[in-house]
């Protein structure tokens, strides 16, 4: 059954997506990260020598600060950077430079809806720009679940207030990883059938939530074509 949405997408399609890297002059990687509307610049400063109090010294530590478009940062703020910091651990190879701390700056231009994917996904692109050792990238998405059950993909902010829940997923992508062939697969399972960070707002039944999972990891596959382009891009004008 179709779902009709105010600005005419169809249930599986993504708002249209939009990556700058290297953005801001002072920073040592930097990206702007648009899908439809909403829009995030990420900042990465570092790595640099030493590690903050009660974090581990033989590993890298990150730090995540989260700016948003006006006003204080309040509970969901919060909570977006630990995700984040939660999801840069998840990705990035953290013995190459131990006993130092990465700081990265998440800045809002424009929130209208899966503000926090938006974030993740600026956030992949700037460490590639500053040049951070990863393991693989990641790619975010957000998945909607109606009053009526039905499930929508990368909601606007007007239709994440109309759902019942919504769930934001961050899975890994293995077509762009620098581990060996061996280690991009767990208990026998490709690496990209995993899931690195799960966030859930509302509720929604066990059922739900695995039509959500089986829907987002389907449309990563669009968000990672996109990565490989831009990546590609960028490497062929330098």
């Amino acid at each position: 059954m179709d779902i009709d949405r105010k600005d005419g997408r169809t249930a599986n399609q993504l708002r249209p997506l939009s990556c700058t890297r290297n953005v801001l002059n002072r920073a040592h990687g930097s990206a702007s990260w648009s899908q439809g509307e909403t829009k995030v610049l990420a900042a990465v400063y570092g790595p640099k020598a030493g590690t903050n109090k009660n974090e581990n010294p033989e590993k890298a530590c990150f730090e995540v600060i989260w700016k948003p478009k006006t006003g204080q940062i309040g509970k969901a703020e919060k909570e977006y950077e630990m995700i984040l910091k939660k999801t840069v651990q998840s990705i990035c190879v953290l013995n190459v430079h131990p006993n130092t701390t990465t700081s990265i700056i998440i800045q809002v231009v424009n929130d209208d809806g899966a503000l926090l994917p938006c974030a993740i996904n600026a956030l992949c692109a700037a460490l590639v720009d500053a040049g951070i050792p990863l393991k693989h990238l990641a790619v975010a998405i957000c998945c909607c679940l109606t009053e009526s059950g039905h499930i929508l993909l990368d909601p606007s902010k007007l239709e994440e207030q109309r759902m019942k829940a919504f769930v934001y997923l961050v899975f890994p992508n293995s077509t762009l990883s620098v581990l060996p062939e061996e280690a991009l697969k767990v208990r026998g399972e490709p690496m990209e059938h995993g899931l690195i960070t799960s966030s859930t707002h509302g509720v929604m039944s066990v059922d739900d939530y695995i039509r959500c999972l089986e829907r987002g990891r389907a449309a990563t596959s669009k968000l990672s074509d996109f990565f490989r382009r831009n990546l590609q891009s960028q490497v062929q004008s330098d």
